[in-house]
């Protein structure tokens, strides 16, 4: 195990996240965790762009939790930038199918944003990951969305699915990220974090 992942694990690690996907990714680099959820209301100003919502929202986040000596809350939110617009989970079946068909043929961005707070720290970094989709039929889309209901996911897809699978042409960047966790980001925000505790 690395250095940075043993010294992290002297901390107490609390993650603010039902997210299956990010619970699976941190357990993958090694560390031991809580998870604790605080409920929040994912608002953001209108004006904000791109990786600005991602770092609000995750911020956002880890705000509502109170942080004792020797804990880290580490929170985050993933973003689909497409046509100039966020998308965010679908509300329903009819809106997940009209963002895949959105998406279809086209590419778009993945941006997931991690934010960790210690007692005296917070610290905020972000991954851009660019997917491309193959133009997907409309039994392809009824089938994924009828079948695996993506509503507790950004852009109404998981990478990892059967859509994942069998519509993604090509992915600039990292597959971590558009999962959920940027953790090229989060390590490096781990490194920056230990260095200023030293």
């Amino acid at each position: 195990m690395s250095t940075v992942i043993q010294k992290m694990n002297q901390f107490k690690i609390i993650l603010g996240s039902a997210s299956p996907r990010r619970q699976s990714i941190l357990k993958e680099l090694g560390l031991d965790f809580s998870v604790k959820i605080m409920p929040v209301d994912e608002i953001y100003p209108d004006h904000l762009k791109r990786e600005e919502i991602a770092i609000f929202l995750a911020e956002l986040k880890a705000k509502t939790f109170e942080v004792n000596q020797n804990e880290i809350i580490i929170t985050g939110d993933t973003v689909v930038w497409h046509n100039n617009k966020a998308l965010g989970k679908p509300k329903n079946s009819t809106e997940a199918k009209e963002m895949l068909q959105s998406l279809s043929g086209k590419s778009h961005e993945v941006i997931s944003s991690v934010c960790l707070k210690t007692s005296d720290q917070l610290i905020s970094t972000y991954g851009v990951t660019k997917v491309f989709f193959k133009d997907l039929s409309k039994s392809e889309i009824e089938y994924y969305v009828n079948n695996f209901k993506p509503y507790d996911k950004a852009g109404a897809y998981g990478v990892q699915e059967w859509i994942g699978q069998i519509g993604v042409t090509k992915i600039e960047g990292s597959f971590y990220n558009v999962m959920g966790l940027p953790t090229l980001k989060i390590y490096e925000a781990f490194e920056k974090l230990l260095k200023s505790t030293d």
